[in-house]
């Protein structure tokens, strides 16, 4: 079993900056794919970035430009640059891992979901 634990989130002006990470435990993730969605009370899940177990990377268009996915593979951890925020990145994020080690941007292929991070653009 897998177990994804998150860190970074806060609240940060429009324009700032801010890193989360995520980090798996319980077995290495080594192989799997490594990602970020997001959800606002009352909406779906969003995809916003992922890396695959050959390292490519993929990034919804809302965040392309200004989020950066990275991982770490020696410390089984996942991060997410997020730069030049938006009132509108105003949600929870949420580490996933998917041991077939694919990308999807839906999120009902994605087995493992971490607890979740709250990220506040305030304008």
């Amino acid at each position: 079993q897998v177990r994804l634990i998150e860190s970074g989130g806060g609240l940060v002006q429009a324009g700032g900056s801010l890193r989360l990470s995520c980090a798996a435990s319980g077995r290495s993730v080594s192989g799997y794919a490594m990602g970020w969605f997001r959800q606002a009370p009352g909406k779906e899940r969003e995809f916003v970035s992922a890396v695959d177990w050959n390292s490519r990377t993929y990034y919804a268009d809302s965040v392309k430009g200004r989020f950066t996915i990275s991982i770490d593979n020696a410390k089984d951890t996942v991060y997410l640059q997020m730069n030049t925020l938006k009132p509108q990145d105003t949600v929870n994020y949420y580490c996933v891992a998917r041991e077939r080690g694919y990308y999807s941007s839906d999120s009902k292929n994605w087995e493992y979901w971490g607890q979740g991070t709250q990220v506040t653009v305030s304008s």
